[in-house]
């Protein structure tokens, strides 16, 4: 082989090398940004749960209200029926 056959080779070599790194750090890159998009919907669904929680909770201390003042008129009731009789 000649001086100019190596050279071949070799920058052969070299543009096959750049390609695969490329590629690689294509890859490497669109993976990440994969990761950050999952790890955004994460944020945003951990924010809506919080939120629905809340909501949850308002609405159970709302039933026991109600259901306090249930009670509290059933006794009512209650009483004043034993009162008749």
């Amino acid at each position: 082989m000649s001086g100019a056959d190596w050279a071949g080779v070799v920058g052969a070599g070299g543009v096959f090398t750049f390609l695969i790194v490329v590629v690689w750090q294509t890859a490497a890159t669109w993976r990440a940004r994969m990761l950050a998009a999952r790890e955004e919907q994460y944020r945003q669904l951990a924010a809506k749960y919080a939120e629905l929680l809340e909501d949850n909770v308002e609405l159970h201390r709302r039933t026991l209200e109600e259901l306090t003042q249930a009670r509290t008129s059933i006794a009512s009731m209650e009483k004043m029926m034993r009162s008749i009789d």
